[in-house]
């Protein structure tokens, strides 16, 4: 038992050590990389993203409409119109273009 807390507690320091020696290396990568965002990119976001939001909201609002039944004597109606309707709407028309949060 005595042994097998030691091996655990060397393991748990060795693991602590090769992590916090790694990370410095990760963060240094993105304080140099080139912020500007690449035409592909926003092609993609504008040609395939957003339309691809649209026809989710519209079928989430098909999804809504027949979860109703299912929503309403449990009052969760918002939180399925927020799920099925709002979010898609919002990621297509409402976030800045290109955003690369995404």
């Amino acid at each position: 038992m005595k042994r097998t807390r030691t091996i655990f507690i060397l393991a748990l320091v060795f693991s602590l050590c090769m992590g916090l020696s790694a990370s410095i290396g990760w963060a240094e990568d993105r304080w140099y990389k080139d912020t500007t965002v690449s035409d592909e990119y926003a092609f993609f976001d504008l040609a395939v993203a957003r339309p691809l939001s649209v026809a989710a909201g519209i079928i989430g609002a098909g999804v809504f409409v027949v979860t109703l039944p299912f929503t309403i004597p449990t009052g969760a109606v918002k939180e399925s119109a927020k799920i099925f309707i709002e979010r898609p709407f919002k990621f297509s028309f409402v976030r800045e273009f290109p955003d690369e949060n995404y």
